[in-house]
């Protein structure tokens, strides 16, 4: 059960740099907020998002997930003592792009 009143402010200014805070919304733009405080957040960060989510809802949120950054998947993977090769963006890992030549 999240929050409906939160206070995006207590995140690190990085995190949604390019998203106007007041339009945040706990439930509707869950996989955005949890996606990037995984990926980019540092430890008072995912403190806070624990505040906002159960671990089981970040779990449940993060398993639909397409892609994820290596270290976060492994990371969550690790806190839910849940086996990495069960989250949908292990299966779904993007290929390499090559490199960009000019």
């Amino acid at each position: 059960m999240c929050c409906t009143n939160v206070d995006f402010s207590k995140f690190s200014r990085h995190l949604f740099w390019d998203t106007d805070r007041a339009t945040l919304s706990a439930d509707k733009n869950r996989s955005y907020i949890i996606k990037q405080v995984l990926e980019y957040g540092g430890d008072s960060d995912w403190k806070f998002l624990k505040d906002i989510y159960s671990l089981d809802e970040i779990k449940e949120t993060v398993m639909g997930m397409r892609s994820l950054d290596k270290k976060a998947l492994s990371f969550i993977a690790c806190i839910t003592h849940t086996d990495i090769r069960e989250f949908r963006c292990y299966s779904t890992i993007r290929s390499n792009q090559a490199p960009w030549i000019y």
